[in-house]
Order: structure tokens, then C-alpha cells, then sequence
């Protein structure tokens, strides 16, 4: 529901008798999912809806005393002077759409309540002031068919006589810089308004089912092929935290009858197929692939693989291998492409969310803006799940990696503070405390609780690869090479699709340095600049990495590649910068001492 603004003549309004202030219950309705409905049975939507208005108007708000403010088409807004009255209209309203069963064909109707007590100004026309925002804001806490209230609202209620009242604790609103005490009313025995412990994920990860892939040559035993390519990938995009992945037993069984793209949407509830053919020659293998969006009956990657048939039969199949990882990268940057072209209201939110991530990671100013503009969005549609805050603080700390704000300490106070509420959501998140630990230990350059923070994760989930990586790192700046290594290699297998992967070897580079690797970190760094050639840290690690492997020429080289992105480095500013640099003070000197050895300015 779309607030409005204050008439052009407020300000004359405001000094004059025919504005008046008072303290009012607002309460703020709106339609769930509106356009969906609307979408499916415009006309029947807009009859359901008149005739709930209807009652509305005639009975339930003439009962509770209650005064009609605004009425559009998917939400409404109520006056009350009294929070008993606010309740027991809004109850009478869920009641009213529960008992009033649809037709067959029809979907039910659900309405999202808020409520807040506030000083508000009114005339003839409607009613203004921050506390008719709040309660809009209030209502999208709530899951279809509750009511949420602010504490001002709870404290005129009794529990049991007006409704079975709910703590559930503070949340953050957009726009409102302290979380909120919000609470819910239900009639007895319905189910909280919302979980506290666990948001559902669901929004955030896509569904994709990998079908057997079709023989195109006539022999009868090359036919089980198909189904080996289609388990290999499933077992390697299973590995992956963006997407679920729909089980090889249920796509099999599907594909005896399997003929369009909605058969998957309604029998395995997917977003994308995976499907394709193959070809055999001799003891080679030709493997077509297509992926295709199940909504938007879009075709969304095309890619072939070709190898020995002996090769599916191995456990680290290259084809599969090939097939998985490139359809797991076509994924993220469709999700990117369509966050820059498209309007942010109609991306689904995972594609929302894949394509933020992968635009946080480009090069260019204007994608890494574009990415915030996409987190934002996510949080206002989602404003109770972790995940969208905990890769937004991931972009406060980019965005001061990067040096596009001069006040570095600003933005690790905004990225903890993100950290922070993606935990109070969820805390248990093991993602939410692996990305506290990045903060801790690349902005706060506080070692010890950023080790901290990642064995939190890792309690919480032992297969968290980005704890495993940053907690690598940590130990890498302490020069622990012994127990940095083998929490990065860690976090490699974990990840083996990751589609930030550059950034994984780019750490794994500073983590092989510290492990006295430096053929390897030069590798690892070759690996990440190939992909992403703008990755200042992963020149640095190279150019260290290359020095003290006697290999000055090459050292020098990769520093004046850098110097080219980054005129300013020095040996002192990286120092620093260096997150250990009381602690180990040996191990930065070695480091300082290779980068002045490779022609790096002390000043």
C-alpha cells in the first residue's frame, strides 16, 4: 500500500484550525502478494476485494469504533482512539477474509497488519506524520494472515482478553535508525506471526533440477550415459550455498514422462532445468547443454563439454566438472545483467540476490553501485532474513578496500552494525558470524576476535567455506602458515563452483605465502588476476610472492602493474594497513622487505 503525500497546502494547513493533532491507533492493511492475484483473476480479485471493503466499512469498523481513512486497491488504512478497538477491528478482518473461502479456482486472500500508536495530524482528506509511515513499516514484518504491533499499541492490550499477545523482540526498519520492540495479536491457537529463530531462505536460493541428458546415437548401452552426466553435475552444484539442487532419484523419475518446462515447476517446484544430449565417437564424448528458466520459458546459458568416456566414470569428472561450474557462472551473471537492465520490482528476490553479489565483485564503479542499489532492495522487500545485511556489510567493506570512501572507519562501524542485525534476525547464521569475522579483521584489523567470530561459524556449521577462508586469512597476517593453510584448503574443496572464486585464490595466495609456498601463492594469484584483473590485493600478494621466490624480474613487472591501478602504494601505507601489524612484527617486516626488493617506494 502506497502511502500519500501531505497536500500542497500542508504547510498553510498546519498553522490553521482545519489541521488537527491527536493521538491515534494507525492501522495499515495490505493486500499479500496483490499483483500475483490480480495476475491470475483480475476480475475476481476486485469483486473479493469491494466486498471486503464492503463489510469493512458497514460492520467491522462501525463495531470497534473505528474511523475509515483511505481505501485503494490492494490495502487500506484505520483510525482508532484506542488499541482495543485497533485489535479487535484487525482480528475481526483476518477472521472475516478466513471464513469468506474462495471458489475452487480462486486463491485465497491474506491480508499483512501493522499497527502503531502515534501523535498524528488529520483533516478531512487523510491523516499524516512518522507514525502513519511506521505503521506501514510494522505491517510487512508480518507473515500473511498476522498482525504486528509496536509496543505503544501492546501496552493498551491485555493478554487473553484481547488477543493472545507475542515478544518478538526488536527489528529494523528502513529508514529508522534504532531497532524497534515490536509484538503480535492472534485469535487462540493460531501460529506466531512470524519465526524469530530461522527465517526461511527460500527467497534467497533458486531451484534448479539437472534432468538425464538425451543419447543422440541408437546403441542401447550408451543410453545410461545421460544419467551419469546428469549425477555428476547434480553431485557438484550440490556443493554450492547459492541454488538448491533437486536430487538425481526425483529429475530420474521424472523423466519418463518429462515434455515441457512446467512438469518441473509442478512436480519438483524448480526455477531452472538443466538438460542437453550427447553424442558418442569411439571412446569420446560430445555433451550439448541448456539451461532454461522455468518461469520466463527463457533459454539462459548454452555451453558444450567434450572428453574420454572414461573420464565420467572418475570421481573429479572435467566434464561434469565443466558442465556445473559454467552453468553455475552463467547463473550469477544473468543475475547481474538483469540487475542493471531490469527494474529492481520484478527480479525475483534470489535473482536479486545473485545478481548483488556478482555485481558487487565487478570492476566497474557503476556495477559495484549498482550492487548496493540491489541490497537495498532486497532488505525493504525482506526486512526479516540475515542474508541480504550480511552481503550488504560485505559491500561496506569493499567499498573501503576499495577507496571509494575516505573514511574508513565510518564504513567498518556500518558494516558491524549490518553484521550485528543480520544476527539479532538470525543468530545462529553461520554466514552471518563468518562475515563479522571479515569485518573485525579487514577493517577493525582486530586478528584475535576475528578468529573469534569464525569459530562461531564453524560451531554453527562446519562446512561454511567463507569462515573457513577468512579464518585461513587470519592466521595468514599472523604468519601461521601451519593452520592457515589447511583452513584454506578447507574452504577450496567446500567451494568448488564458488563464482567468486578469484577471491578465494586470492586470499589462498596471501595464506600460501604465509605458509612459506611461494611457487604456490604465485599460482594462486595468476588464477585470480586471470579472471578479475583489477584485484589490487591479489597483484600485492604476487608481487610478494614473486620476490621471495627469487623471481625480482617477474616482481618487478607485476609491481608496476599495480602501481598503474594504485599510484599511491608505498611500503608504509601497506604496513599500515596490515590487520597484524603489532603482533608479528618480524613476519611484516619480511613482507615489507620483499616489496622493497621488487622497487616499491618506502614513502
Amino acid at each position: 500500500m502506497t502511502l500519500s503525500a501531505p497536500p500542497p497546502n500542508f504547510a498553510q494547513a498546519a498553522t490553521s484550525h482545519d489541521l488537527q493533532r491527536h493521538e491515534k491507533v494507525v492501522l495499515v492493511a495490505d493486500l499479500v502478494d496483490s499483483v500475483g492475484l490480480m495476475l491470475k483473476d483480475e476480475l475476481g480479485v476486485i469483486r473479493r476485494w469491494g466486498a471486503f471493503i464492503g463489510q469493512v466499512t458497514l460492520n467491522i469498523l462501525p463495531a470497534n469504533e473505528g474511523r475509515l481513512v483511505k481505501s485503494l486497491g490492494d490495502g487500506l488504512m484505520a483510525e482508532f482512539n484506542g488499541a482495543p478497538e485497533a485489535a479487535a477491528c484487525a482480528l475481526a478482518m483476518h477472521r472475516w477474509l478466513d471464513e469468506s473461502e474462495p471458489d475452487a479456482s480462486e486463491a485465497p486472500m491474506r491480508l499483512r497488519i501493522g499497527m502503531h500508536a502515534a501523535q498524528v495530524y488529520e483533516d478531512e482528506h487523510d491523516i499524516y506524520g512518522t507514525g502513519v509511515n511506521l505503521a506501514a513499516r510494522i505491517a510487512a514484518l508480518a507473515q500473511p494472515g498476522h498482525t504486528v504491533m509496536s509496543s505503544a499499541v501492546r501496552d493498551g492490550l491485555t493478554d487473553g482478553l484481547d488477543g493472545e499477545l507475542e515478544d518478538l523482540g526488536e527489528w529494523y526498519l528502513k529508514h529508522v535508525d534504532q531497532p524497534l520492540h515490536v509484538y503480535g495479536v492472534r485469535k487462540a491457537g493460531q501460529q506466531p506471526a512470524f519465526r524469530t529463530e530461522h527465517a526461511d531462505p527460500a527467497p534467497f536460493r533458486p531451484t534448479i533440477a539437472v534432468m538425464p541428458y538425451a543419447s543422440r546415437n541408437v546403441e542401447l548401452e550408451q543410453f545410461a550415459i545421460g544419467d551419469l552426466i546428469a549425477e555428476g553435475v547434480i553431485g557438484r552444484m550440490s556443493r554450492t550455498q547459492e541454488i538448491n539442487v533437486i536430487s538425481h532419484l526425483s529429475t530420474s523419475a521424472l523423466a519418463r514422462t518429462w515434455r515441457t518446462l512446467d512438469q518441473a515447476e509442478t512436480h519438483l517446484g524448480a526455477d531452472y532445468v538443466l538438460s542437453g544430449s550427447y553424442v558418442v565417437t569411439g571412446h569420446t564424448v560430445l555433451v550439448f547443454s541448456e539451461l532454461a528458466s522455468v518461469r520466463h520459458k527463457e533459454v539462459e546459458w548454452t555451453g558444450r563439454a567434450k572428453g574420454e568416456l572414461e573420464d565420467l566414470m572418475q570421481l573429479d569428472s572435467e566434464i561434469c566438472d565443466t558442465i556445473a561450474s559454467e552453468c553455475h557462472q552463467a547463473l550469477l551473471e544473468k543475475g547481474a545483467q538483469k540487475a542493471l537492465v531490469r527494474p529492481l520490482p520484478t527480479l525475483e528476490s534470489y535473482g536479486l540476490l545473485l545478481g548483488g553479489i556478482g555485481l558487487m565483485h565487478r570492476s566497474t564503479k557503476s556495477e559495484f553501485l549498482r550492487s548496493r542499489e540491489v541490497l537495498d532492495a532486497l532488505i525493504e522487500r525482506h526486512p526479516t532474513h540475515a542474508l541480504p545485511r550480511i552481503w550488504l556489510a560485505k559491500w561496506y567493506i569493499l567499498c573501503a578496500t576499495r577507496g571509494l570512501t575516505g573514511d574508513a572507519r565510518n564504513q567498518a562501524s556500518l558494516a558491524l552494525q549490518e553484521t550485528r542485525r543480520a544476527l539479532d534476525v538470525e543468530p545462529s547464521h553461520p554466514l552471518g558470524w563468518a562475515m563479522q569475522g571479515f569485518v573485525q579483521l579487514h577493517l577493525m584489523k582486530d586478528v584475535e576476535h576475528a578468529l573469534e567470530s569464525c569459530n562461531q561459524a564453524l560451531d554453527r556449521s562446519f562446512n561454511e567455506p567463507l569462515a573457513w577462508l577468512f579464518k585461513g586469512v587470519a592466521h595468514a597476517f599472523d604468519g601461521d602458515g601451519a593452520q592457515a593453510l589447511p583452513a584454506g584448503q578447507r574452504a577450496l574443496d567446500l567451494s568448488p563452483l564458488d563464482p567468486l572464486k578469484y577471491y578465494y585464490h586470492s586470499l589462498m595466495a596471501s595464506i600460501a605465502i604465509s605458509a612459506g609456498q611461494y611457487e604456490s601463492a604465485i599460482d594462486f594469484a595468476q588464477q585470480s588476476l586471470r579472471v578479475n584483473a583489477a584485484h589490487l590485493s591479489s597483484y600485492r600478494s604476487l608481487t610478494i610472492a614473486q620476490s621471495l621466490a627469487g623471481q625480482q624480474d617477474a616482481a618487478r613487472a607485476t609491481l608496476a602493474l599495480m602501481l598503474q591501478r594504485d599510484p599511491q602504494f608505498t611500503v608504509t601505507r601497506f604496513a599500515q594497513g596490515y590487520p597484524a601489524r603489532d603482533r608479528v612484527p618480524a613476519y611484516l617486516e619480511k613482507l615489507k622487505d620483499a616489496l622493497r626488493a621488487a622497487g616499491a617506494k618506502e614513502s
